[in-house]
C-alpha cells in the first residue's frame, strides 16, 4: 500500500516537473535566434576582456557615446541615432549583463568595472575625445567616467542618472536580491512581467510600442542575461558621490518629472555637486526620456551640444 502510494506520488511529481518545464519555464534565446532582428548591420562585435561586445558605430564628425541603463540595450537610443548621425559619429554598446553582449563570465559588474570596460572599448576604437551621454545606470557610468577621465569628455549629458541613495528600489531588483523568489526571474519570465516593468519607466504607457516590448522581452531571455541580472543585484554598491566635484565637462542634467525609479528630487543634488551643470526637467515624462519622448528630449540635448 505504502509502496503504491510512493510510486504514485513519484509519478505525479515527475509529471508535474515535465509540465512545468514545458508550459511554465521560459527558455533562453540564442544569439542565432536574436541576431537577425537585433544585430543586423550596422551592428558589430568586439572581443574585449573575454567577452564579445555588441556595438554600433555610425556617422561621422565629433564622436558621441551613448550608454543605456539597467535592463536596456543599445537599441534604446534608436530614435535619437536617426538624427544624431547627420552631424555626429554615434557610438553605442550593449553593456555586459545586457543586450547581446550578455553575461560576463567573471561577474565584473561594479560601476568601476563598467568604467574600465568603457575606456578599453573606446581605446580600441581609437576614440579619445567625445561627448558622453548616459541614462540611469548608464548615467552613473557616464559621470563616473567623466570624473576619472576629465580630459576625454567634452560635454556630459545625464538622463535620470543614478548615484544618490533612494528608498524606492524597483520591484524587479528587490526580487532579484531575494533568494528563492529570484528563481522566478531566472526561470519563469512571462511577457507580462517585462511589460509591467517597462510601464514603470514610462509616464504614459500608451507610448510603449509593441516592437519596444518585443525587444525588451527577447533580450531579457538572451542566454545568460537573467543569471547576470541576478548576479548584478548582489554587487556591493559603492558611494562615488565625492567624485562628482572632479567632473570638468559642461553637464546637462535632463530628468523626467514623473520618474518612478529615480526621483526627480535628485536633479538639484547633481547640479549642486557638479561645477558646470544645468538642469532641464521634462513634464509628463518618466525614467527613459529618449524612448518616451525622443524628439523633445533630443531637441534639448542638441541645443546643449551645439558649439
Amino acid at each position: 500500500m505504502f509502496k503504491n502510494r510512493y510510486v504514485k506520488g513519484l509519478v505525479y511529481l515527475l509529471v508535474g516537473i515535465i509540465l512545468i518545464g514545458k508550459y511554465i519555464v521560459t527558455p533562453d534565446k540564442t544569439l542565432e535566434e536574436l541576431a537577425p532582428k537585433y544585430a543586423a548591420a550596422p551592428s558589430q562585435f568586439m572581443t574585449l576582456n573575454g567577452m564579445k561586445i555588441h556595438y554600433r558605430d555610425e556617422g561621422a564628425g565629433t564622436p558621441i557615446v551613448l550608454i543605456h541603463g539597467t535592463g536596456a540595450s543599445l537599441h534604446t537610443w534608436n530614435d535619437w541615432t536617426k538624427d544624431l548621425v547627420k552631424d555626429y559619429r554615434v557610438i553605442r554598446l550593449d553593456l555586459p549583463a545586457y543586450g547581446l553582449t550578455g553575461q560576463d563570465p567573471q561577474n565584473r559588474y561594479s560601476s568601476k568595472d563598467y568604467v574600465d570596460l568603457l575606456d578599453a572599448f573606446l581605446t580600441e576604437l581609437k576614440v579619445d575625445q567625445f561627448h558622453l551621454v548616459g541614462n540611469s545606470l548608464g548615467g552613473l557610468i557616464s559621470w563616473l567616467y567623466a570624473s576619472y577621465y576629465p580630459e576625454k569628455v567634452e560635454k556630459l549629458v545625464l538622463l535620470d542618472p543614478s548615484g544618490f541613495p533612494f528608498k524606492n528600489t524597483p520591484m524587479v531588483i528587490k526580487m532579484a536580491k531575494t533568494p528563492v523568489l529570484n528563481n522566478f526571474i531566472r526561470y519563469v519570465t512571462p511577457r507580462s512581467f517585462i511589460e509591467k516593468n517597462i510601464q514603470e519607466v514610462y509616464y504614459d504607457p500608451t507610448l510603449i510600442k509593441a516592437s519596444t516590448l518585443d525587444r525588451y522581452y527577447d533580450l531579457t531571455l538572451y542566454e545568460g542575461n537573467r543569471d547576470a541580472f541576478i548576479d548584478r543585484a548582489f554587487i556591493e554598491r559603492e558611494d562615488y558621490r565625492d567624485r562628482l566635484s572632479l567632473i570638468k565637462a559642461p553637464t546637462l542634467i535632463l530628468w523626467g518629472e514623473n520618474d518612478a525609479w529615480i526621483p526627480v528630487s535628485d536633479a538639484p543634488k547633481f547640479k549642486a555637486a557638479i561645477e558646470n551643470a544645468q538642469v532641464v526637467i521634462m513634464p509628463e515624462t518618466g525614467h527613459v526620456p529618449m524612448e518616451e519622448k525622443p524628439k523633445e528630449s533630443l531637441a534639448v540635448v542638441a541645443d546643449f551640444l551645439a558649439p
